[in-house]
């Protein structure tokens, strides 16, 4: 009996600590509904959205344990422009490397043990973004986003010289 309330003890513990890592990022939206440029369908829109907060949760892994990183986007300009399809299918986004470059205004805060680290407001974009080569998400949706976002963690929240 002894046994077997040690081995759950222990399962609890390791489930607690498992939640506990995996809780390293939030992202909010203020107002995405005045966002500078998303796809006109609200699904499209959603979908959106729940990428780039996935793609914040995937970067978040790399913190070290124990460390949180709270996030409130303020504002997102995606890459190219979006032309409406008369035909009731997707819109179509058109990246032509002129005045479209992705822009991202956020807010962050990076705690732990609820000690702040450090925080700030920062105006993401890469002008670019057509003309780097990129070894990750070459094809991949948002990727340029993707890319922006990933090196303004780095430098920022990991603090990686690059």
């Amino acid at each position: 009996m002894k046994t077997v309330i040690g081995k759950m003890a222990l399962a609890g513990l390791l489930a607690l600590g498992a939640s506990a890592a995996s809780a390293g990022v939030t992202v909010n939206y203020v107002e995405s509904d005045k966002f500078s440029d998303l796809p006109f369908a609200p699904w499209q829109r959603q979908e959106v959205l729940d990428d780039l907060a996935d793609y914040f949760t995937e970067l978040g892994k790399q913190l070290p344990a124990g460390q949180e990183l709270k996030v409130e986007v303020t504002d997102i300009d995606l890459a190219g422009r979006e032309y409406p399809n008369a035909r009731g299918a997707n819109d179509l986004r058109v990246l032509k490397g002129m005045a479209d470059w992705p822009v991202m205004e956020l807010r962050y805060t990076l705690s732990a043990n609820g000690q702040v680290l450090s925080s700030g407001n920062a105006k993401l974009s890469d002008m670019n973004y057509l003309h780097r080569s990129s070894r990750l998400h070459d094809s991949g949706r948002l990727r340029f986003e993707k890319r922006m976002i990933e090196e303004w963690f780095n430098k920022t929240i990991l603090q990686k010289k690059s």
